[in-house]
């Protein structure tokens, strides 16, 4: 059972991510009326929020855009730093919109964020420990409890990320359409665009969840032997 959950959940992570590219490819062929860039999208929507001591930046990359909250830049990839497209804006938004979080201490975010710490350090060692803990399960179940919990704090993050998206996509969305950069004519591109990359945190979130319960399995298995 547990091996058709995983491969139902690959199947299901592979269908939002293929859709998540082919809606971002069409979007990001839909120009903006005034030819605005994702980097003059992302200024203005900081500027339009009294936020003034975060830079935008270009990073390397697709779909590698992301605001950094310790050195207070709004990243974006270079297909949208310089985009003059409905995909460009809306993701340029987006990050913006975790920039607004941070200025007004959303606390989603700021649980997330408190939470770095842990999951880096969990990320490093809960697979070693989660692999060394299932093969001693009969003589060390401690093991694979450590793992468990390791685990566990990588899947609350994972939940705890879901609102801070949804929230950030929120905010774009409204000012985008507020201030007029999207008409009625495309804005329902930018929400579906970021609609779409909203799914793959949920699909990750359960993809994790799913995880922590097989391994919960197991260990409840060893002790009802």
């Amino acid at each position: 059972m547990s091996i058709i959950i995983f491969l139902g959940i690959a199947l299901v992570s592979y269908l939002v991510q293929q859709n998540l590219q082919t809606k971002f490819k069409a979007y990001s062929k839909m120009p903006l009326a005034g030819g605005i860039t994702g980097r003059e999208v992302a200024e203005r929507m900081l500027r339009d929020h009294g936020i003034y001591d975060v830079r935008v930046v270009s990073t390397p990359g697709q779909l590698t855009d992301h605001y950094d909250p310790t050195k207070k830049t709004v990243n974006l990839s270079e297909s949208v730093y310089g985009s003059c497209s409905v995909a460009a804006a809306a993701v340029a938004a987006h990050e913006c919109g975790h920039a607004v979080q941070h200025a007004v201490a959303y606390a989603p975010l700021k649980l997330r964020s408190a939470l770095v710490p842990v999951v880096s350090f969990a990320s490093s060692w809960v697979q070693w420990v989660l692999l060394a803990g299932v093969l001693l399960v009969h003589s060390f179940p401690q093991l694979l409890a450590l793992g468990i919990v390791l685990f566990a704090s990588t899947t609350l993050f994972s939940f705890v990320t879901l609102p801070v998206e949804v929230d950030a996509s929120r905010r774009a969305t409204a000012w985008l359409q507020r201030v007029g950069i999207t008409s009625a004519y495309n804005h329902s591109a930018a929400v579906d665009a970021l609609r779409s990359a909203a799914y793959t945190y949920v699909v990750a979130a359960l993809s994790s969840l799913a995880t922590l319960v097989y391994y919960i399995m197991i260990f409840m298995g060893r002790r009802e032997e």
